[in-house]
Order: structure tokens, then sequence, then C-alpha cells
């Protein structure tokens, strides 16, 4: 596992999530845990490094 520090998209407060470093490409929606909004997680792993990681809102 792996801990992903990242800014809210909506709220702006630092948050942080677990990540499993042994899937590739991983694409979800999960709410913050601060204002409960939903964010677009996007997160690349190679040899189970971080190669990319995005949190974006879902532009509603």
């Amino acid at each position: 596992m792996y801990e992903q520090f990242f800014q809210c998209p909506y709220c702006w407060e630092e948050i942080s999530m677990l990540l499993d470093t042994s899937v590739g490409s991983q694409n979800y929606v999960e709410d913050c845990e601060v204002c409960c909004n939903p964010i677009s997680i996007t997160a690349r792993f190679s040899d189970g490094e971080l190669i990319g990681f995005e949190a974006a809102d879902l532009g509603q």
C-alpha cells in the first residue's frame, strides 16, 4: 500500500488515501473526507512505484 497526499479539488484541504501498488492502473471515484464531494482518482504504478496521480473534480 502507498499513502498519497493531495489537495481536494473542491475544498482545497489536504487529504490522503491508501493506494494498492499491485494494481498498475487505477481509476475510481472517492468522496472527500472533509467536504464529501466526489473526486475522480487516477493512479498509475510501475514495479510498485507511483508514476502518475491525478485527483480531479467531476465537473459538476
